[in-house]
């Protein structure tokens, strides 16, 4: 019902060992292929000492300008009550907005964008990262390269099949194997740098202004290779309310940001003295003994990385739902001390096998390089764009000095998503055709639900004038309570009409129980509930959750106890209305028949109240009734 408090049960050391075990598994693995597809010999630019210091310079400045001036220095401090990621950054521009309330469909379908763009993330990382850390056995010997994709598939049907019992066995492993693993990058960095210390004038970002200017259209194109160096820049925000923004930063200056330089430099300093490592720059750093314990190194952290993407994916759904944007989905708590660790199994069963079938559509982390930027750069904009509202409107901080600020990284987003963009024939289609995907059902649930709403307003009688006249020839009253959830407050539950028609008797005390969903992320418990007395022994109670809190009804009604109501659960039912949506294709509807077809199966689709607000099973009652929309 509250956030955790880690800063509580754990130091600042072990915060930010735990948070490079979750944090910057996906950054930290893009090393991997990044630079080698920066010197894809496709975008035609000629290999020559000039130009992979521009490219390695290009790398270095993408970090500095997108990682660390706009989310490590920026973003973060754009939290919502501590809490990072699309949906609170789009939570926390509606009340900086409160004032512009014309504008919240327009920002409110951006922010669904912004959520869509990153399931299209979610699903091509564990692919690329897997794969691109595999292939390192092609470089041992050929005779690996037919094993390359099934080896891949299996790790991943692996790292899927943990997910049932969370990551908190394993939590505790991440942070140590990504400290080694960021240590062997900047070692392993500073040995090829020694060989050919002249890498190091990459830092000059001359060359990156020359690299970006010279080659014509070939310049622009590679930005989408470039991009790939940042692929996880999201994760520091989105995971920003699970260690805090001290622990992240720390991470990132102290061992992060130089560990990536200093290996990036070494895979410049190895194509200088040896072109013929373009083949794959990363692993070549690696010769002798030391190069299979590295591939075992990289698959494991490209799990690590897979399993930050995959942990993003459970929490921004979670999110999704309370703020009604998805249908009620099975959440399953995995740990009984950290809120954070859940498990969704329909979730988890649709990403391995959409991973799975992209690994092996594509076939190699190359293919994959053309379709990752899209979904990545897309994300990163309109993050900069929701930005704007926040510390212009939240902050009221300068307009001049917000659009400067939030205008030079809008105009950086634009050139890299533009870059990616052009790349949609060769791959870049697929994020596309995901997010427009999620992006179809989550505007169809969260319309559907307003019709919904509409409808069932329609046709209910208002409750205060139905108790009125209900009491005016009251019928028979049975012992204990009655709770009768509603979506509308004000009007009469249908399974209160359907429970007085069948059984024409009344509890001795009824609850009307509305629960709704504020743009706060955590309420505390104590906070949760309002209850206005309705007479004869009849209330309304208004309970409000954070789109972060875990729904309990159980234990929100003790909330309820210091303003006059306690319940008894042995002597408590619960009444809930199951509605059978039929979309009868009105001319007059807001929505086009095939979108009411689509919200009536995602219905019948949907989980349970009783699992979603966690009612005992045995104190429920449904009552069904037909809805036409």
């Amino acid at each position: 019902m509250q956030p955790p408090s880690n800063t509580q049960k754990s130091s600042r050391l072990t915060l930010t060992t735990a948070a490079l075990g979750v944090v910057f598994g996906d950054i930290g693995t893009s090393p991997l292929y990044a630079l080698k597809e920066t010197f894809n010999p496709e975008f035609g630019i000629p290999f020559s000492q000039d130009n992979v210091l521009g490219g390695l310079s290009t790398i270095v400045w993408a970090l500095m300008i997108v990682v660390t001036l706009k989310y490590v220095l920026l973003v973060m401090r754009a939290d919502n009550k501590g809490e990072g990621g699309t949906m609170s950054l789009l939570a926390l521009v509606f009340k900086s907005t409160q004032a512009h309330p014309e504008w919240k469909s327009a920002l409110l379908i951006l922010g669904v964008i912004g959520a869509s763009l990153f399931y299209g993330d979610a699903v091509l990382t564990p692919a690329i990262s897997v794969l691109s850390a595999v292939e390192g056995l092609e470089v041992a010997t050929a005779a690996f390269k037919p094993y390359v994709v099934p080896i891949a598939v299996g790790v991943l049907i692996g790292l899927f099949a943990m997910q049932r019992s969370g990551s908190s066995k394993l939590g505790a492993l991440f942070g140590p194997i990504t400290i080694i693993w960021f240590l062997a990058l900047a070692v392993s960095g500073i040995l090829a740098i020694m060989a050919n210390p002249v890498v190091l004038g990459a830092l000059n970002p001359f060359y990156a202004v020359q690299f970006l200017s010279g080659h014509g259209v070939a310049s622009f194109l590679v930005l989408g290779a470039v991009i790939l160096a940042v692929t996880g820049a999201e994760a520091l925000y989105a995971d920003m309310g699970h260690f805090g923004k001290s622990a992240i930063r720390t991470g990132w200056f102290s061992l992060v940001f130089p560990s990536l330089i200093l290996n990036y430099f070494g895979q410049g300093a190895l194509l200088l003295k040896d072109p013929a490592a373009l083949a794959n720059p990363f692993y070549y750093l690696f010769t002798g003994w030391a190069l299979y314990p590295m591939i075992v190194l990289a698959t494991c952290a490209t799990v690590i990385a897979s399993q930050a993407t995959i942990a993003g994916a459970y929490s921004l759904t979670k999110q999704a739902v309370q703020l009604g944007l998805l249908p009620r989905v099975k959440v399953v708590q995995t740990s009984a001390t950290e809120i954070g660790q859940i498990y969704l199994p329909g979730v988890t069963m649709l990403m391995m096998v959409v991973v799975i079938l992209i690994v092996v559509g594509f076939g190699s982390s190359s293919a994959l390089a053309s379709a990752y930027g899209v979904a990545v750069t897309g994300d990163m904009l309109i993050t900069s764009v929701l930005t704007f509202f926040v510390i212009f409107y939240g902050w009221k901080l300068p307009l001049a000095l917000c659009i400067a600020a939030t205008g030079f990284f809008i105009t950086i987003d634009l050139l890299f998503f533009s870059a990616s963009v052009i790349k949609v024939v060769e791959g870049g289609w697929l994020p596309i055709v995901i997010a427009m995907t999620v992006f179809t059902l989550m505007t169809t649930w969260y319309t559907g639900r307003k019709v919904l709403f509409k409808a069932l307003r329609t046709s209910s009688i208002p409750l205060d004038l139905f108790l009125q006249s209900l009491f005016l020839n009251p019928p028979v009253r049975v012992p204990g309570t009655a709770i009768f959830l509603t979506a509308t407050p004000d009007a009469t539950p249908h399974a209160f009409m359907h429970n007085l028609k069948h059984n024409k008797v009344l509890h001795e005390r009824v609850i009307f129980l509305n629960v709704g969903v504020t743009n706060e992320p955590w309420i505390h418990i104590d906070d949760c509930c309002k209850v206005d007395g309705l007479g004869n022994n009849c209330f309304r109670v208004a309970m409000k959750f954070g789109f972060m809190n875990q729904p309990n009804i159980l234990q929100a009604l003790k909330a309820c106890e210091p303003q006059g109501l306690t319940f008894k659960m042995m002597e408590t039912s619960f009444f809930l209305s199951r509605e059978k949506i039929v979309a009868v294709g009105s001319i007059k509807s807001d929505m086009a028949h095939w979108r009411e077809r689509l919200f009536a199966t995602m219905a019948r689709n949907a989980g349970t109240a009783v699992d979603h607000f966690n009612i005992p099973p045995n104190s429920v009652i449904e009552l069904g009734t037909q809805v036409e929309i």
